[in-house]
């Protein structure tokens, strides 16, 4: 995956630091240490660069979708606070 479609149109090129920091952010907010968020933060971003290994360009809402179902997995409250409160990060 090398190219990501913005909400406005626009693309980008994929940086999976700004997946970390997103779930790293939305962890720390629910006072998680920072070792289980940094735990946390790299499992759901080795899983969403797993999930899109072979796609050329997606849109950002896709990427948040994947996010979002994979903290599912690990931790509900930080799925709910990631997908709710987009302006954390």
């Amino acid at each position: 995956m090398t190219n990501i479609v913005k909400r406005k149109g626009h693309i980008e090129e994929f940086d999976e630091r700004k997946i970390y920091a997103s779930v790293f952010a939305a962890c720390m907010v629910l006072r998680m240490t920072d070792e289980e968020s940094e735990v946390t933060a790299d499992m759901v971003t080795h899983e969403v660069l797993d999930t899109l290994k072979n796609e050329k360009e997606v849109q950002a809402h896709r990427i948040h979708v994947e996010v979002v179902k994979i903290l599912k997995k690990y931790n509900p409250d930080v799925a709910y606070m990631y997908d709710t409160h987009k302006d954390i990060y």
